[in-house]
């Protein structure tokens, strides 16, 4: 069984080097995909590979 790995918000924005604010509007706008659990969001890995791949 393959594990899932998810990272939050910040942890993507500090990846990628942007704000907060804009992974969160990338979210928002249907850009990245990511999932609610709770009042915060999730980000598969799968779903930042995707959205890069996307940019290039």
């Amino acid at each position: 069984m393959v594990k899932e790995q998810y990272y939050t918000i910040k942890e993507v924005a500090e990846m990628l080097k942007v704000a907060y604010l804009t992974v969160y509007r990338w979210i928002q706008a249907g850009k990245l995909g990511a999932y609610k659990v709770g009042k915060q969001y999730r980000i598969r890995k799968q779903d930042i590979n995707k959205f890069m791949g996307k940019k290039k």
